[in-house]
């Protein structure tokens, strides 16, 4: 099946950075012509936080990128890239649609994880808050190695002791799918009730509400 919703030629003839960690980053990934169609069936999501794809209903056409995501010319590509083998890695895949004024902490993945990729779905962007920055230290969101813009682009690294990344404070819609390859199936496992069970307290506590206070 030819790929219709990525550029993943861009993405092959991006060269890999090696320092201080593994990462490309793909600006215009996603093709122009499918991206009204994305943003009418990506998953609703009031909350933030991150959820695995089967918790929220959408539409056919982000079906179909999910298809092309988790494809095995998707995955080779990968390979490629990074020289690593992912054929028998499970993989996570969880979508965002709000950021909060706690997201984007200085941080790096879980040692379980083994290559993350982002793929930032915002028509536009024009705050100077909510880009993600690699950094060279886990102390200072200023030591900047390169910023993502997040407008329809790609961000992939290998998971690295430092591998450290985040962003200013924002609030607000900020639609990013994230997929990653990771260890084990346990782990998989685990992530996916760990996200559930996140979810169902968020949206419980989203809903109490005490006098003039409400708790968000």
């Amino acid at each position: 099946m030819a790929l219709r919703y990525f550029n993943l030629e861009a993405f092959r003839t991006t060269p890999l950075t090696r320092e201080p960690f593994h990462y490309v980053i793909v600006p215009d990934f996603v093709r122009e012509q499918v991206r009204t169609r994305i943003i009418a069936d990506y998953p609703r999501i009031s909350e933030r936080g991150s959820y695995p794809v089967g918790q929220r209903a959408y539409g056919a056409a982000f079906q179909e990128l999910l298809d092309e995501l988790e494809g095995d010319e998707f995955r080779q590509a990968f390979e490629e890239k990074f020289e690593i083998d992912l054929s028998v890695r499970p993989i996570m895949t969880t979508v965002r649609g709000r950021c909060s004024a706690e997201d984007g902490q200085i941080h790096t993945d879980a040692t379980s994880k083994i290559v993350t990729v982002l793929i930032y779905m915002n028509p536009g962007w024009h705050d100077s808050a909510g880009r993600l920055r690699l950094l060279r230290s886990a102390n200072d969101l200023d030591d900047v190695v390169a910023e993502v813009p997040p407008t329809w682009s790609l961000l992939a690294f290998k998971r690295a002791d430092n591998s450290w990344h985040g962003h200013k404070p924002f609030e607000g819609e900020r639609r990013v799918v994230q997929l990653h390859w990771v260890k084990s199936q346990w782990y998989q496992r685990i992530q996916t009730w760990r996200h559930q069970k996140s979810a169902l307290a968020k949206r419980m506590l989203g809903s109490l509400s005490l006098g003039n206070w409400r708790i968000t």
